[in-house]
């Protein structure tokens, strides 16, 4: 009987261990830092309006908002905005004159 028990321990140690290393590897995705300092929707400065800036991530992508409105007005076509982003994302640096 003791024996038993022995191997009942040791296969729940195992079944842990295993539970835990998958665990570790599905940790989900990194969301993308926003990268502007301006709202995607209204490309004004962040922080500018009462109660911003505000942010949402959308498919692992932060998005920041000068305000709350604009987010309704993002959800309306946000593939409009994400090209937008990316489209930003993609410009060369431009070097100070």
């Amino acid at each position: 009987m003791l024996r038993r028990i022995s191997l009942s321990l040791v296969f729940v140690a195992i079944v842990s261990l295993f539970a835990v290393g998958c665990a570790a590897q599905n940790k989900g995705p990194t969301t993308k830092p926003y990268m502007l300092t301006t709202c995607l929707v209204q490309d004004e400065p962040l922080g500018g309006m009462p109660g911003g800036p505000v942010s949402l991530v959308y498919q692992g992508q932060e998005v920041k908002f000068c305000c709350s409105n604009c987010i309704a007005e993002f959800n309306k076509d946000p593939e409009k905005y994400m090209k937008k982003l990316a489209d930003a994302a993609n410009k060369p640096a431009t070097k100070p004159s």
